[in-house]
Parts: structure tokens; sequence; C-alpha cells
């Protein structure tokens, strides 16, 4: 009689340790497990993050990795950026290991988003659309290559993984598609709609379009990590947009695109644009506007600092420190000439030591990142004015 010993099969930690021993084998900076909406040609359109990690889960990463290669995926850690699909096999051979969690799947969403994925039936969408489920890896931070590795940045900026500016999105805008995205957040190709307007119509199928652009609304994506953030209307966020808690973003004048955002707890009443970052218990006032890298900066990124006011209708073309104001109504562009009196002078160095206050008249581009400055316009001449800024700039407690 035979002596049969039940195989163990190994678990997580195991597959990982022998995958990290692998030759040329490399912790992913950031990953994902998603669901991709993909057009007749295949051609992947719009993704759906259900878990987004950012330097950590790394042994979820190497079983995924593992279940992958056994299925016959060519691994590749020399790339930036690796896109693999997640079909039954893999799903199998991933979830296998992780067979002893499957209890307590609220505390490991890796786990969860492979078993929903598992059980989730391949449908189509719509005539010529269907649907796949990826993983998604980022090794380097480099200039995207995919749909899939856009969206992935975008979601680790909105999900406060990083900060605006922090990391790369060179490019981004030439690799989404330009969409129709209807009132749920779904998107249909331009084409496509116009193609099956007539059937569509005759059915009463045909979508109710909310907007046309290549970034989907961040709502549509991502609930804000904390129940103090509020954006009363979605369409004045993009998706990609970074919402520190306690961020209101107030309907009408509004907007914030995507790799700009703010650090801190802050009114938005104006607009934000890319590349901007405004700092904790600022106010952009109604209709403000701050330049970003495309409108008028030269491509210099524009910080605004903590507890600054931008008043309703002013513009603001370069950086701004801590407790800086500009008057509604006021442009302070790069070439700006604002005169300092020598009193103003004499106090704004207390403030500012590294910076030299040696003449009258300054370009604005000179007091860029300067603390305690308060922008002014002379209602009898017209001159810029800056002086040392006297006024506590507080948020309203009640409305963050």
């Amino acid at each position: 009689m035979f002596n049969l010993k039940e195989t163990k099969m190994p678990d997580f930690n195991e597959i990982s340790s022998k995958m990290h021993e692998k030759a040329g084998y490399k912790d992913p900076l950031a990953f994902g497990i998603a669901r991709v909406l993909k057009n007749m040609k295949g051609e992947s359109i719009k993704v759906d993050f259900a878990v987004v990690n950012y330097k950590n889960s790394f042994a979820s990463a190497a079983v995924i990795l593992h279940a992958l290669e056994k299925n016959g995926a060519k691994l590749d850690f020399n790339s930036p950026e690796a896109v693999y699909e997640l079909h039954g096999g893999v799903l199998n051979d991933a979830l296998e290991p992780f067979s002893s969690l499957f209890n307590e799947l609220d505390k490991h969403a890796n786990v969860k988003a492979l078993k929903c994925a598992k059980n989730a039936a391949k449908v189509d969408y719509t005539l010529d659309y269907s649907h796949s489920f990826e993983a998604v890896f980022l090794y380097d931070d480099a200039k995207p290559a995919s749909v899939e590795s856009v969206y992935l940045k975008l979601y680790l900026l909105s999900k406060n993984f990083v900060k605006p500016r922090e990391i790369c999105l060179d490019g981004a805008f030439g690799i989404l598609p330009n969409l129709a995205w209807d009132e749920s957040g779904e998107p249909y190709e331009l084409e496509w709609l116009r193609e099956h307007e007539i059937e569509l119509k005759m059915e009463g199928k045909y979508p109710n379009i909310a907007f046309i652009d290549k970034f989907p609304r961040m709502l549509s994506h991502i609930i804000p990590s904390d129940n103090a953030t509020r954006v009363l209307d979605s369409a004045k966020v993009r998706l990609g947009a970074h919402l520190a808690p306690g961020t209101v973003v107030m309907p009408g004048a509004s907007y914030i695109n995507f790799n700009a955002g703010t650090l801190g707890s802050v009114m938005v009443e104006g607009r934000i644009s890319s590349s901007v970052r405004v700092g904790a218990g600022s106010d952009v006032g109604g209709g403000a506007s701050i330049l970003g890298v495309l409108s008028g900066t030269n491509g210099n990124p524009i910080s605004v600092g903590e507890k600054c006011l931008l008043g309703a209708n002013s513009t603001t073309g370069v950086p701004l420190g801590d407790g800086c104001i500009v008057d509604a109504g006021l442009a302070i562009l790069e070439g700006t000439k604002v005169f300092i009196s020598a009193d103003n002078r004499k106090k704004l160095a207390q403030i500012n030591k590294d910076f030299s206050f040696d003449k009258e008249i300054y370009k604005a581009r000179e007091l860029s990142g300067l603390n305690g400055l308060h922008f002014r316009q002379d209602s009898r001449s017209g001159q810029i004015t800056a002086a040392l800024s006297t006024r506590a700039i507080k948020l309203n407690e009640s409305l963050h």
C-alpha cells in the first residue's frame, strides 16, 4: 500500500520569496488591478482601477506576476511599465496562494479585487465594446506609453499617493482618446456615435452625453478618502486632480485640472490650472485664475503658499509664498511692474531674509515665492504695489 501524502500548495509568502530571488526581478513603483473598456479594435479607452498600490503590497505583486509567468506571459522588468491581461487561468493561479485569506477579504484589497474579477462575467458593453481585466505595473516614473499607465498615474494623484508635479505625465494628453462621456461616466467613441446614431435613436438608446474630453471626471472614479472634502459639481474636477482632505470646491467658476490641486484644506472658487499647487488654509476666490504651465507662465509651474488669499477675479502668474494676498480683479503676471516703498521693503526683508530688497520697482517674477506680499493697485495712479500683508487669512471652519 502506498502512503500518499497530501501535497501542500505554496502560500503567497513562499511564492513572493521565490520571485524575489529571480535574477532581474524588480518590485514595482506602483501597480493596480483594473477593468478596462476596449473598442472594436481592441484598444483601451477607459480604465477603472479597483485597487491601486504605491510603494507597497510587493507580495501581492509578486504572486500576480508569478501567475502571469506560469500562464505564458513574458515578464519585463526593464521597461518603465507593463500591462498584462488577467484571464481565467491567471486569476485562478493568482488566487490559489491567497486561499487562507478568503474569509477576511475586506482586509486584503488586492485579493478581493482578483476574486471579484474572477466572479465577474466578461460581457459586451454595447455592439462594439467589451471589457477585460488587467494588471498594470509601473517600474520607473517615465513618460507613460499606454492608456493604462496614464490612468494609473491619474489615480495615484487623485488618491493622494503623490502630489502634483511629483509624477511624470509628459505626453499623457496625446495618449488618451477624445471621448463622449454620458451622465453615468461611461465613454463612447465619437466616430462610433456617428456611425450608430440612427439605430441608437430609433431604439431609444442614444446616450445622454454630458461632455466631450480626454479626461473623465474624478468623482466618476474616486471618492475622497475623508468626509470633510466637498465637491459641489463633479464637472469641476478632472481625474488626476489632487484634493487634500478638507478641500471644498464650490460650483460656478471653480475648476481643478489634472496634475494640480491642494495640499491642505483650501476653499476653491476659482481655477487651479495644471501643475499648480495650493497650500493649506488658502482661499482661491470666485473666478480667480492661477495660470498653469501651458497658459502664460513660460513653463514655470506655480505654487501658492499657505494661508493666501486670491481675490475674486484675480489672476496669478507667479509663485506665491505663505500669507500672500492678491486683491480682487488684479492680474499679477511675470512681467508686471510692482512698486514697493522703502518702509515695506524693510518690513518684508524681516520675513524674507534671503532676498535683497534693493530697489523700488520689481518685475513680479523677481518676487516669486516670497512670503507676506499683499499686491494692490493704487486707485489713483493705477500703479501695482506690494506691501507687507497684515491680514490673517482664516478659512470658515464651519465650511471645512
